[in-house]
């Protein structure tokens, strides 16, 4: 099999050195970067770039940069992808798909949304790691697809060390991602604007760092996921702001009884969320 990979970040540069590791594919990278280029190149993690005149030796071709900059991308480079494979790896998918879907019709390619449910809190090639996605979800969008495509994706993502791969369309993954990751970051975003936060030292431990981890976001990353999913992000905002006023309210109010009521139904509804899984 051959690969491409736009994009060696943490993401990309975790999908070269996992195919890298776990598979026996040529694989070929591009990046702004140079030094990043090289660096994989040196150390044997590519086997070359990917280039408009090797794009379409590749079997699949996967884009691992921001929503605006995978847009421009594919619209730059589609016609250099016909009989191959393209899969985007950004976290919305209706903004891609939506751009990406007619170019795959015109130029003869075969297009799936993907998003890796898998980061840290650091980014770039040096924090890339081919353990990333270990036990990890993948997430398709195969509309149109057919299902030998499908199976084929299937086996290859699990062959990076996925989990699952689970199956959507770009509606429903924009819209539960808005709850499980983007509502996430922002409320960890605003916890960490208090002024007590430079005085927690010595008083913080397990649920402070878990709540504050991902306030460490790429400020020009997020504003482009949540600008492309700001219907079901500022619905989902909503229902967090007025959960919050009513334990606001119970506590302002002296209502010891309404409070544990509203904390028994949290942890109700947690054990319940645990139990899906």
């Amino acid at each position: 099999m051959t690969v491409g990979v736009v994009g060696l970040g943490l993401i990309g540069g975790s999908v070269v050195k996992s195919a890298r590791k776990y598979t026996d594919s040529i694989i070929f990278g591009a990046d702004l970067d140079k030094n990043t280029l090289e660096k994989a190149i040196n150390e044997g993690t590519l086997d070359g770039a990917l280039t408009c005149g090797n794009m379409k030796d590749c079997d699949i071709v996967m884009v691992a940069i921001p929503p605006f900059a995978t847009k421009s991308w594919i619209e730059a480079n589609a016609e250099h992808l016909t009989g191959t494979t393209l899969v985007d790896l950004c976290g919305v998918k209706r903004f891609i798909c939506d751009a990406a879907k007619p170019l795959a019709e015109k130029y003869g390619f075969c297009f799936v949304g993907g998003h890796p449910m898998a980061g840290k809190e650091v980014s770039g090639y040096e924090n890339a790691s081919a353990e990333l996605f270990k036990n990890a979800s993948m997430i398709l969008t195969p509309e149109g697809v057919s299902d030998e495509k499908v199976a084929w994706l299937r086996e290859f993502f699990l062959s990076l060390g996925f989990g699952r791969v689970t199956i959507s369309t770009p509606e429903e993954h924009d819209a539960i991602i808005s709850y499980t990751s983007q509502l996430a970051h922002i409320a960890s975003n605003a916890y960490i604007k208090s002024p007590s936060a430079q005085r927690q030292m010595g008083f913080s431990a397990g649920s402070y760092k878990d709540l504050t981890r991902v306030a460490k976001l790429d400020a020009r990353l997020w504003t482009e996921l949540f600008a492309c999913n700001r219907d079901y992000v500022t619905e989902e905002l909503r229902v967090l702001i007025a959960n919050l006023n009513e334990y606001l309210q119970a506590l302002e109010s002296g209502d010891d009884e309404l409070l544990q009521q509203l904390l028994q139904k949290g942890r109700d509804l947690k054990l319940s969320a645990d139990g899906k899984q």
